[in-house]
């Protein structure tokens, strides 16, 4: 068996080089001959050329961390806040989503309502936080309701429900995107129910819907379904409202009907709702049955 300790007969660069192996130091190894040279003429001292290998090296570990989170945690196309164009959205305040990206609303385990016609950058927003998040070393997933649901029903099926609930609990952020543009299966509200019950006050969410909460009853096939998610969905929550027109469309807005490019019809409703907090009234008497 071969020993990682480096030859005590070779000269003292490869012995570094040796012990940088047996460390897994892969972008120091790659620069410490450039700091080698520099430290030769007089351009770096012993102990700043150890901080530029030991930096180097801490900056590829932390890229390939936030990478490999992003890839786990479904966060496909990486949208950035920086990449959001503001100015194309007057109605969003800007000062409130830079507040979000501090994610003390993690901490907090609340949930972040992005409420909004389609193409107002709700799913770009969500990515975004999500995205700082990562970088925050948080665990973040995100998923489709649509594809969320449709893997709870096939963990149902097959006797693994608890199991995949679970699996879905464990990220202190997770984020539901496009929540009323797809039909949600029969049967998929009591599951979605059931996730949101077991996340609830212990872990964060993000959700993006392009509908308002008092539509949530035909999303879902049930009022009271509807009524025991939003129980529980706006108790810690913030909501974000954003007014106005598809970014996607602004170069064709002149081709679309009249009804298309008119903004208010695209506007979800019960724009009333709470803005934060505040624990809806429940509904009637059926609701209590999933509480």
């Amino acid at each position: 068996m071969n020993s990682l300790l480096p030859d005590p007969g070779a000269s003292l660069l490869d012995r570094i080089k040796t012990t940088m192996v047996g460390l897994k130091m892969q972008r120091a190894i790659e620069v410490v001959d450039i700091c080698a040279a520099r430290i030769d003429h007089g351009e770096l001292t012993a102990l700043e050329a150890i901080e530029q290998l030991l930096l180097e090296e801490l900056t590829f570990r932390e890229s390939r961390r936030i990478k490999t989170a992003l890839v786990m945690g479904r966060l496909g196309a990486i949208k950035t806040l920086a990449g959001y164009d503001f100015a194309f959205q007057p109605s969003l305040d800007k000062a409130r989503i830079m507040a979000l990206a501090e994610l003390s609303f993690v901490g907090r385990c609340e949930v972040v309502h992005l409420l909004g016609p389609p193409g107002t950058g709700k799913s770009h927003l969500a990515t975004a936080l999500g995205v700082e998040a990562v970088k925050a070393g948080k665990s973040v997933s995100f998923i489709a309701l649509a594809d969320l649901i449709g893997l709870l029903a096939k963990a149902e099926r097959e006797g693994n429900l608890a199991a995949k609930i679970r699996h879905f609990c464990r990220p202190a952020l997770l984020i539901i995107d496009e929540i009323g543009y797809l039909p949600v299966i029969p049967g998929g509200g009591n599951l979605f129910f059931q996730l949101v019950n077991a996340r609830y006050e212990k872990g964060a969410m993000i959700l993006t819907s392009n509908r308002g909460f008092a539509e949530w009853g035909e999303i879902f096939g049930s009022p009271v379904v509807a009524t025991a998610l939003l129980d529980r969905l706006l108790h810690h929550a913030i909501v974000i409202q954003i007014d106005g027109s598809s970014y996607r469309l602004r170069r064709h807005a002149a081709l679309l009907p009249e009804q298309v490019r008119t903004t208010s019809t695209l506007a979800p409703t019960a724009s009333a709702e709470p803005r934060r907090r505040g624990r809806p009234p429940k509904q009637g008497g059926a609701a209590d049955q999933l509480t």
